[in-house]
């Protein structure tokens, strides 16, 4: 697994932030221009068309799920609604980047609910640093094609939205990488959810839930290997935090000396058990956006759902990603000298929090998931899924779909930390 020297592009997205100024809190209230409520997803909307970013929406009949997606920004969701533009913006926004109109040339943290990326960020064969550099903050690029490219739309209909993208990228060990990508974002309907979730909804729960598809193919004549690298797909969901948020990531249960430790806690410093529980197969990691934190599951431990849980405003959101049925590697991001690059993480998650000079770049929490290394011979490809439900309704309804999912209620998410 990724140990705790490695520093993750969430971390840099604070440390971008802790060299330039401080990012300041969304506006409280009304927008006199177009009459929305910030966190409404009508605000976001607004704020988008006031700052020209394109965006393409996908809705479903009832035009109350809605989804914000960026073409110029590699397909990625920006956010997204279960009730209009008058519902909650789930996805967390860099306002304060957007705003200024500026473009870095080391990175642009412009947020989103769902981005791609590829990995490995660290080590012999990231595409994060140059060749001979050393692996540090000065050097460290994320490359343009994940950061400023737009994706070309191939198709697109109500309810789905493709994008492709062909590029080149060479890595930090000088290999140079022809690359194709593929990503789809569909907006799954009712029936569509119940048969992911295997339970019915109901007719008073609210709900807004999509499905990325992320292909990822070896479009040049070498192999990719370990002698000369590889890639991966990365997906990061960057949401709001809540004061009382709660992720939690169900995990297999065995002994280490089998299946490893069962969470790495010790990225930035190891998590205070005051932020971080492990019972009954169970994490629950605190996301209030106030402690600058992450954790990471390894493909020997980790399950295909996993979830967070706001009690204030009573919304489940569910992650679901394809995971492999047999056994395989996935890319270890360390910055610098690792001991195996192929000794990674499969699922993640990160809690924003102040860094040393107090300025912080959200607050927001992520939920990332990773695909297994991409050890493809030419003509190759490696597809990586995932699945975000958002799920609002009283408790109780809640709770019959978190029984079924992980065996527990969502209160014994919401009193965790208690």
């Amino acid at each position: 697994m990724q140990r705790h020297l490695f520093i993750s592009g969430v971390v840099f997205l604070a440390a971008f932030v802790a060299c330039t100024a401080p990012v300041s809190k969304k506006i409280k209230t009304m927008d006199p221009k177009n009459d929305t409520i910030s966190g409404t997803y009508g605000y976001d909307v607004a704020f988008m068309k006031a700052h020209q970013m394109d965006f393409v929406e996908l809705r479903d009949e009832t035009g109350n799920a809605c989804l914000m997606i960026s073409p110029a920004l590699q397909g990625r969701v920006m956010t997204s609604s279960a009730n209009g533009e008058a519902g909650k913006s789930f996805g967390w926004i860099n306002y304060k980047h957007i705003s200024s109109g500026k473009v870095n040339e080391q990175f642009n943290p412009y947020g989103g609910e769902e981005r791609f990326w590829l990995g490995p960020e660290g080590g012999p064969f990231s595409i994060y640093f140059p060749q001979g550099k050393e692996q540090d903050f000065n050097n460290w690029i994320v490359p343009k094609e994940i950061d400023t490219v737009p994706f070309d739309i191939k198709l697109q209909t109500s309810n789905t939205v493709s994008f492709a993208k062909d590029f080149e990228l060479t890595n930090a060990s000088g290999t140079r990488l022809e690359i194709g990508v593929e990503r789809t974002v569909k907006l799954l309907s009712k029936p569509d959810v119940e048969k992911a979730l295997a339970a019915p909804l109901g007719d008073s729960l609210n709900f807004i839930a999509y499905e990325s598809e992320n292909i990822l193919t070896n479009r040049g004549q070498s192999v990719w290997n370990e002698k000369n690298g590889f890639l991966s797909i990365w997906l990061l969901c960057m949401f709001n935090p809540s004061e009382k948020g709660v992720v939690f990531v169900p995990y297999k249960q065995g002994a280490e000396a089998e299946m490893g430790k069962v969470v790495t806690d010790d990225y930035f410093g190891k998590v205070p058990a005051d932020r971080l529980i492990q019972k009954d197969g169970m994490l629950f990691f605190k996301v209030d956006g106030k402690f600058r934190s992450k954790i990471g599951i390894s493909p020997q431990r980790a399950l295909p759902f996993c979830g967070s849980y706001d009690p204030d405003n009573k919304v489940l959101t569910l992650l679901w990603c394809s995971l492999p049925e047999k056994p395989m590697k996935y890319v270890n991001s360390k910055w610098g000298k690792q001991d195996d690059p192929l000794r990674g993480d499969a699922i993640n998650s990160y809690n924003d929090g102040p860094v040393a000079d107090g300025s912080i770049m959200g607050p927001f929490y992520e939920i990332e998931s990773s695909s297994p290394a991409a050890l493809l011979s030419s003509g190759e490809k490696i597809t990586h899924r995932q699945r975000i439900f958002h799920i609002s309704g009283s408790e109780s309804q809640l709770s019959q779909l978190t029984q079924k999912l992980f065996g527990i209620p969502v209160t014994a998410v919401a009193q965790a930390f208690q």
